[in-house]
């Protein structure tokens, strides 16, 4: 029993995590364009025809531009709220468009998907657990601060993506307007490292075996940083820093 997941892409220009196990795949989120979905996906050797479903998180376009084309072509349920749906202001399929509630389990074949909600601002956001069995992998992007929904899944997870979105030093010395700076570091914009780190040395459980860090900010942090701040505390969780740039590898979690 055993889950594989990669994030195809994290940032500011486009979200996209593949999560799977041998017969079965979800999407969360559909930032990247149609066609470089399928030229990464093609790339790390997996199976388009696997993924049986697309989960929106929220309506920000770096999670959902290329969703009708990607949806449309390959006849994906997309699983997104009310809200998210009307505030996307997308042209989506209306028989491919199944609404979903927070807390409430989704089975796609032998996965389960349930999504929670989470601090960001946009009109319903939810993060998302992805499990096979007993193998929990959760997608916690774009969160303004911790809330004790994310306390409470992060603790059951296998691996994780968690954002590690900037730095305090270089978000408050850098060229971003101020209400810009206040909107990211505001408790509804993006999660810090020093923040990411509380959770992950605070909550991690001890069979976390991989955790992503993602989203970063391309002017406000820099991976070598965090990859240093959490791999010194790591205790055997392999960390991995996904990249704005293309695919990480694919990883096994769980046996």
């Amino acid at each position: 029993m055993a889950l594989y997941i990669t994030s195809l892409n994290t940032g500011s220009n486009g979200n996209c995590f593949y999560i799977g196990n041998e017969q079965d795949a979800v999407l969360i989120d559909a930032g990247l364009n149609c066609k470089e979905t399928e030229v990464r996906i093609n790339r790390l050797g997996l199976d388009m025809s696997k993924i049986r479903a697309i989960f929106i998180s929220h309506e920000h376009t770096d999670h959902i531009k290329g969703l009708p084309v990607l949806a449309k072509k390959h006849q994906l349920p997309i699983y997104i709220t009310p809200k998210t749906l009307l505030s996307g202001k997308q042209v989506l399929p209306q028989h491919l468009i199944y609404p979903f509630h927070a807390h409430t389990p989704i089975a796609i074949g032998n996965l389960n998907v349930i999504g929670f909600p989470k601090l960001h601002d946009a009109a319903e956001p939810h993060s998302f657990i992805v499990a096979h069995g007993e193998i929990k992998v959760g997608v916690f992007t774009d969160i303004g601060d911790h809330c004790q929904n994310l306390i409470h899944h992060f603790g059951q997870c296998h691996a994780a993506f968690l954002e590690a979105n900037y730095d305090d030093e270089m978000l408050d010395k850098g060229r971003y307007p101020y209400f810009l700076k206040k909107r990211i570091s505001g408790g509804n914009g993006h999660l810090s490292n020093k923040k990411a780190l509380d959770l992950f040395v605070n909550h991690k459980p001890s069979f976390m075996s991989h955790l992503f860090l993602s989203h970063l900010s391309h002017e406000n942090n820099c991976p070598d940083l965090v990859n240093h701040l959490f791999s010194q505390v790591a205790n055997g969780t392999e960390i991995i820093v996904a990249s704005r740039l293309q695919e990480t590898a694919v990883y096994q979690i769980g046996a």
